[in-house]
């Protein structure tokens, strides 16, 4: 594996990894008064697009980083959309 092999790996692992802590702890208590609606609708946007990116150029690397990465952002802005429709949370950025 080469070095630019292993930063692209890297930071593939990561990408995928570092929603997972927020929708567990999301999961377990239902919790999303303190996220930003308007982050995670920035986020979904911008992970659907570098998924799109990744198709088009059909780099699998790209696609299965992102694909993966959109399940717990997307698990998280559903919960945070439901509970602002509900009332639970305040409509803030």
């Amino acid at each position: 594996m080469t070095a630019v092999e292993i930063v692209g790996f890297s930071a593939s692992l990561l990408s995928v990894l570092n929603q997972f802590p927020q929708a567990i702890k999301v999961y377990k208590t239902k919790d999303t008064n303190s996220i930003s609606l308007l982050m995670y609708c920035i986020v979904v946007v911008c992970i659907s697009l570098w998924l799109v990116y990744g198709i088009m150029l059909v780099d699998t690397p790209l696609i299965l980083a992102n694909a993966l990465s959109l399940v717990p952002i997307v698990y998280i802005f559903v919960v945070k959309l439901t509970n602002t429709i509900r009332g639970i949370d305040k409509l803030s950025i």
